[in-house]
């Protein structure tokens, strides 16, 4: 009988280690934006180390930077790999230039966990610095898709925009792209749809309240606040969820209704915007974001699901402009946190 007890008790150690290996406990972590236009920043080497004593489980790199990716190598961490603006007409101009793209930034880092392709950043056709790429954003993402499919990696490829497309967002289930850039997303939307692909979206509580101070709350932006109760009747408790929910129906409108939204940046400075940037707000604001995104409540419009979330910035980049840019890390050149924060 001790014999076969052992052989049961074996059998349930094995079937218990099969079960946590399916289980997917990375679903609601929050990862960290590293951007790299700062001073004496630390090598893309300790940069891992950091995140790996941080308990960061996932990253956005914006440019396929080779030190930053051989870094990233064997480190576990997921990738979220930008397709720069500047590389977008070539990637669009043939499946050739795509393919190369692919080989050189992607299949020639095979430690590396990558997550998404991010096709281009906040390209829009009504922003002066990124109307020259708008024509070249679907074909570019297309031919990111087929480089990625014909090589079997299983990556999904999509692209991030911000909150400006969306013309009217208040209540949020009235949301809907601006009619000046409709022929430009719309089929961006539809693509992915067909793709079972999120769209990637950088949001900011921070920017719209900032430009609305007068009729929202700063508390509503930090996620301190009671809460309001929108004229439709559905009642919010913080701004983040307004602004996703506002895009969720700007993408139901579009034929997105299946698309899932990745927040593929958000933060808020701690200098440099008048007294809505401090350090206090600052820590306010992603402290609360950490906890509310990796809890199960989702959205009103989407409930019950973690929020996929990436936190911009992991440092300070003091070559930015205007000043705030400059103030949305998380942690100092030395490694040492700005602020008390907990992944």
């Amino acid at each position: 009988m001790a014999g076969a007890e052992q052989q049961f008790k074996a059998a349930m150690f094995v079937i218990g280690l099969l079960l946590l290996a399916t289980l997917d406990y990375t679903g609601a972590q929050t990862g960290v934006c590293y951007g790299r236009l700062g001073s004496n920043l630390p090598s893309p080497a300790d940069v891992v180390a950091l995140c790996n004593q941080n308990n960061i489980k996932r990253m956005r790199i914006y440019d396929p930077d080779q030190s930053t990716l051989q870094a990233l190598g064997g480190s576990n961490i997921e990738v979220i790999l930008g397709v720069p603006n500047t590389d977008l007409q070539n990637v669009a101009a043939s499946q050739d230039n795509a393919n190369t793209w692919v080989q050189n930034n992607v299949r020639n880092y095979p430690n590396v966990k990558f997550r998404y392709i991010a096709v281009g950043n906040e390209v829009s056709p009504i922003k002066g610095d990124t109307a020259q790429y708008a024509n070249f954003l679907l074909p570019a993402i297309q031919n990111i898709f087929n480089a990625i499919s014909a090589a079997g990696l299983g990556i999904k490829v999509s692209t991030a925009v911000e909150t400006e497309l969306v013309g009217n967002n208040f209540p949020p289930s009235g949301g809907t792209f601006k009619p000046e850039v409709q022929n430009f997303i719309n089929p961006i939307v539809q693509f992915l749809a067909s793709k079972g692909a999120p769209l990637l979206v950088n949001v900011y509580p921070y920017f719209a309240y900032i430009f609305n101070s007068q009729s929202i709350a700063l508390e509503y932006a930090l996620f301190t606040s009671s809460g309001i109760t929108t004229p439709d009747g559905v009642k919010y408790q913080n701004l983040l969820d307004a602004l996703l929910d506002a895009t969720y129906s700007a993408l139901e409108r579009a034929g997105g209704q299946s698309v899932e939204i990745v927040v593929s940046e958000t933060g808020w400075p701690s200098d440099g915007g008048g007294q809505a940037t401090s350090i206090d707000n600052a820590r306010t604001y992603n402290t609360n974001l950490i906890g509310h995104v990796n809890g199960n409540s989702g959205t009103p419009k989407r409930p019950g699901r973690a929020i996929e979330t990436y936190i911009f910035d992991l440092f300070d980049e003091d070559q930015k402009s205007p000043d705030y840019e400059k103030h949305f890390g998380l942690f100092l050149p030395n490694r040492q946190p700005k602020y008390p924060i907990s992944f």
